[in-house]
């Protein structure tokens, strides 16, 4: 089809205008460098801001690397350089209430000339607490994009240099999905990649025929001796590697008093990671020293994965549970995080919380907070302080009087002094059932319009219920080659306590049943026993069946009304398990030649066949008792066919 000149014009205008529509999407940032002497100062041009509608004013967020070990926050950071080179400058730019994709770039080298002794550069402010050890990342993990972790590691509590190895896990196995793949790690003070060999090698741990053998740590020791702090260090060291899929482990030499270092860990976000926005995944690092007397110190990083990078966010630790281990009492933490991303400073942030119905509300309790802050019935008037309000379904924590930056605020260069968190935890209420219960946040900033976060859900597993079943069946009356009455013990295997819903699959094998089954009869004649003649008054033939059956129900619907009343339907499918025919002959003899009447009985033949008949069955039943997990009874009606009858069956079963 040939298209007209009149409407190529139009097609080439529209075609255009799309491209120009994605070009800024996926256009890589562009580092900007003017260098004076030593002196660099960075910027940065990004693509434009796509606003998500609804949500506050979308902004990016930069991170740094400045290629000699040091690193910033800042928008437009400047940095002078110790030593003459060429440095590396890398950016990590995240778009904040953005819908398009994350800014890529390309590392930017910088050639400095220049050398001085001192660099007046002001120190990234990293270390929050007195660890040895701390870690950041410069976003939060989105499927499919890069992030930086920021390790940092110091000398703080001897005089002397510290030698040891730093450990950094992933990948928990509680997830089946892997979530990270180191892309790349860049290092400053030649740090250098160990193996688990040399790991245990550095910590004085040889096994050695059963024995320990003396390391670096047990030199003065006989080789048979077991130095007890190792050996708890090590099993506390193999405790938290048995919980990862992943370990990288780094030697680090001659930390200086004082001395802080820095290591910049690029990991990808897996696409397949666990989808699920309400879960959070941990990295662990671990500074194991040489020296016996230091401990072995742990740092978690705990990371919500999120569907879009937004700094306001509700996350439950351990969404997922174990229901059967989940008691009333069990502590169901919460974690809200905010961000003032104003020009100015907030004073007052009133985070507002629903709680679930599940829930207790009564039982609230603030574990932790930042700013961290006095109760406010107990801080001095005018004081920074926190408050709680409880209602029926909500909680609210209000900070007054405090100062949290903005992120658009003059001077303000690290993102971390913008943030604040509460976590808080509750306990579950008297109607606590196995179903999701699902929470959300308000934040608001002084008296701007409030900021919701994400839905946070938490969820049971479902679990394995094994159970048995005892039941008692009857047949409303005689049918041909069935038997009248049988007793059945069977097992079930369920979902654990459900709520509502769920399938349930049962194996039931019946008890040998005997029944006698006709087949003629012949009245009068003439018979021949023990080589004497004798008149009968009849002589029949019949069939005596002894059957065992096995009976599966593949496919069971069921449903709890709550947790005292249940109801269910499926399919069932029997099979005989063991038949035994014997062929029967049974002879009445005439008293006139007897005396009295008699009666003799005389097998001719016996078969055995297994599996020979097959037969189903639709059903339906009603249940009463302990229907979720425990003792009930039932009362089941079974419809056969081939041939079609009924039963009536009476059963009792427990669930575990």
């Amino acid at each position: 089809m040939r298209l007209s000149p009149q409407l190529l014009l139009p097609l080439a205008f529209c075609c255009m205008q799309r491209v120009t529509a994605q070009a800024p999407d996926t256009a890589l940032a562009q580092i900007q460098a003017q260098t004076e002497d030593n002196r660099v100062k960075l910027q940065a041009v990004l693509r434009p801001l796509r606003q998500v509608a609804g949500a506050p004013e979308a902004f990016y967020s930069y991170f740094w690397e400045l290629g000699d070990g040091s690193f910033s926050f800042a928008k437009e950071p400047q940095h002078v350089y110790k030593d003459t080179g060429t440095y590396n400058i890398r950016l990590f730019a995240t778009n904040n209430y953005d819908d398009g994709k994350k800014p890529r770039s390309l590392p930017r080298p910088v050639k400095v000339k220049t050398k001085t002794i001192l660099a007046a550069n002001t120190p990234a402010t990293f270390f929050s607490g007195e660890g040895a050890l701390e870690m950041k990342a410069n976003c939060m993990p989105l499927p499919g994009e890069d992030m930086v972790v920021v390790l940092g590691y110091r000398n703080k509590k001897t005089s002397t240099p510290v030698n040891g190895s730093v450990m950094l896990l992933y990948n928990e196995k509680q997830f089946a999905q892997s979530s990270f793949d180191m892309a790349d790690a860049r290092t400053y003070h030649q740090e250098r990649k160990i193996g688990m060999d040399s790991l245990w090698a550095y910590a004085g741990w040889q096994p050695d025929n059963g024995k320990e053998k003396a390391g670096l740590f047990t030199a003065s020791a006989p080789y048979y001796e077991k130095p007890v702090a190792r050996t708890q260090l090590m099993q506390a060291l193999k405790q938290e590697i048995n919980t990862f899929q992943t370990q990288n482990v780094y030697r680090v030499e001659q930390v200086q008093q004082q001395e802080e270092r820095f290591m910049f860990l690029q990991l990808n976000t897996l696409p397949e990671m666990i989808k699920d926005t309400n879960a959070v995944v941990t990295i662990t690092g671990l500074f194991i020293p040489d020296d016996p007397a230091l401990e072995m110190e742990r740092f978690n990083l705990e990371l919500p994965i999120v569907a879009s990078h937004d700094p306001n966010k509700m996350m439950l630790k351990n969404s997922r549970m174990n229901y059967r281990v989940t008691g009333k009492s069990r502590d169901i933490v919460y974690k809200v995080r905010f961000q003032n991303t104003g020009k100015g400073p907030a004073k007052k942030v009133a985070v507002t919380v629903v709680v679930p119905g599940m829930l207790n509300t009564g039982t609230v309790e603030l574990v932790e907070s930042k700013p961290a802050c006095r109760w406010c019935d107990s801080a001095y008037a005018g004081g920074s302080c926190i408050d709680t309000i409880i209602h029926k379904d909500s909680v609210q924590f209000v900070f007054s009087n405090i100062y949290l930056p903005g992120t658009l605020q003059d001077g303000v260069n690290d993102p971390d002094s913008t943030m604040g968190y509460i976590k808080y935890k509750l306990h579950f209420g008297k109607g606590m059932v196995k179903r999701s219960f699902v929470s959300s946040a308000s934040i608001v900033f002084d008296k701007n319009e409030p900021i919701y976060t994400n839905r946070s859900t938490g969820r049971f597993k479902k679990g394995v219920s094994p159970g048995v079943i005892l039941g008692y069946g009857f047949l409303p009356g005689d049918k041909p080659d069935i038997g009248n009455r049988n007793t059945t013990l069977g097992v079930t295997l369920s979902e654990y306590a459900p709520y509502k819903r769920y399938w349930q699959w049962e194996l039931f094998v019946q008890r040998q049943s005997s029944y006698e089954h006709f087949i003629a009869r012949r009245d009068g004649g003439d018979t021949l026993i023990d080589n004497r003649d004798y008149k009968l008054i009849y002589r029949e033939r019949y069939n005596k069946v002894r059957v065992a059956t096995i009976e599966v129900v593949p496919l069971s619907l069921r449903y709890n009304f709550n947790s005292w009343l249940g109801a269910g339907t499926g399919v069932l499918v029997s099979a005989t398990l063991h038949k035994t025919t014997r062929q029967m002959y049974r002879a009445v003899i005439d008293p006139a030649t007897q005396g009295a009447p008699a009666l003799a009985d005389k097998e001719e033949t016996s078969t055995t066949n297994s599996f020979d008949t097959w037969r189903g069955a639709l059903f339906a039943d009603v249940q009463v008792g302990r229907v979720r997990v425990g003792p009930s009874i039932g009362f089941r009606f079974l419809q056969y066919t081939n041939p079609a009858y009924q039963v009536l069956m009476a059963y009792a079963s427990w669930k575990f």
